[in-house]
């Protein structure tokens, strides 16, 4: 029961992770008068070019990517 504890909170995270980067492109793409560029790069990234939004956060990337990568050399 123990060893599928790191593995449940690692799919939960992933979960939330996932969830966070299908909302973000909605919500820019649903809120154009915000300017979403004036937050910094490293919290949301926006790429806008003609009907074709696209937005992701890179310290969710980066977090993730340590986050597994402590959850895989800890087991």
């Amino acid at each position: 029961m123990d060893s599928e504890t790191p593995f449940t909170s690692l799919g939960i995270l992933f979960i939330l992770i996932g969830i966070a980067f299908v909302l973000i492109p909605i919500v820019a793409k649903l809120i154009p008068e915000v300017d979403l560029e004036k937050i910094p790069w490293f919290l949301l990234y926006v790429y806008r070019r003609d009907n074709f939004v696209f937005a992701t956060s890179p310290l969710l990337i980066i977090i993730s990517v340590f986050y597994s990568l402590w959850t895989y050399l800890h087991r």
